[in-house]
């Protein structure tokens, strides 16, 4: 099956542009803000020359024009393509690293700040690849990308048509499935989360849904000790994602 593109034209900001440069990905050209040849600026366009990618110098003002966030800081990279994966490459992943599957799954994440905090996280954390939906939620995009500091490079992520029929194929390669939900009745540090593992974090507001929900092998919490219930789901997928990470250590 040929992999899925996504149409994501720049990367923005200098580290992850240096990070996009390190990661050998292909970049069709850099523009940076005349003047600004300092500092990090210096490396990108070292980097840039001995990657043979062109660098163009432009006026802030068409700079600006040219800039989907407004702290670029002054350098644009135009880029091929996102290149999603298939499921079963995040699989040969792990067995490439000679490591259990670790999966996260992110059930309809809207916010592209939160999609990159998290992939910046998970990549932090080992997981060897993400599983998003290709409907109501947030595709990889110039945000998501400058928000995982790069992360994204180095990231598989496979973009799925039903996250559900996703979990049975994990669940035939060995994996068990731990769902997040508010009303399970563990904590997260209470259940055994070695071995093969997928992590599933749902919506900003809404969770995960009842179908996914119950296609879970069991659900886990997080302790809520103050008056808001709730937390930001990159902190509640951080929080997770590291307790699989000390278990896995132990």
């Amino acid at each position: 099956m040929e992999k899925e593109k996504n149409y994501v034209d720049q990367v923005e900001g200098r580290n992850a542009v240096l990070e996009l440069l390190e990661s050998g990905n292909d970049i069709n050209k850099i523009f940076i803000t005349k003047g600004e040849k300092h500092g990090s600026i210096f490396k990108i366009i070292a980097k840039a020359k001995e990657n043979k990618i062109m660098v163009v110098e432009k006026e802030k003002r068409k700079m600006d024009e040219m800039a989907q966030n407004k702290n670029y800081q002054g350098v644009i990279a135009q880029v091929p393509p996102f290149e999603y994966c298939e499921i079963q490459d995040i699989l040969q992943e792990a067995k490439n690293r000679n490591e259990d599957p670790f999966v996260l799954i992110l059930d309809e994440i809207e916010d592209p700040h939160n999609l990159g905090s998290i992939i910046r996280t998970a990549e932090t954390a080992g997981v060897h690849g993400i599983i998003i939906p290709k409907r109501r939620a947030v595709a990889v995009n110039s945000t998501v990308n400058k928000v995982s500091a790069g992360a994204v490079q180095h990231m598989k992520i496979a973009r799925v048509n039903n996250i559900s029929d996703s979990l049975e194929e994990l669940k035939k390669e060995g994996l068990w499935i731990a769902g997040t939900d508010i009303n399970a009745k563990e904590y997260y540090y209470e259940h055994d989360l070695t071995g093969p593992i997928g992590i599933v974090i749902g919506n900003e507001g809404k969770g995960i849904g009842p179908k996914i929900k119950n296609n879970c092998d069991f659900l886990i919490k997080i302790p809520m000790k103050g008056k808001v219930t709730s937390l930001n789901a990159s902190v509640s997928t951080g929080i997770i994602l590291y307790e699989v990470v000390k278990q896995k250590m132990k």
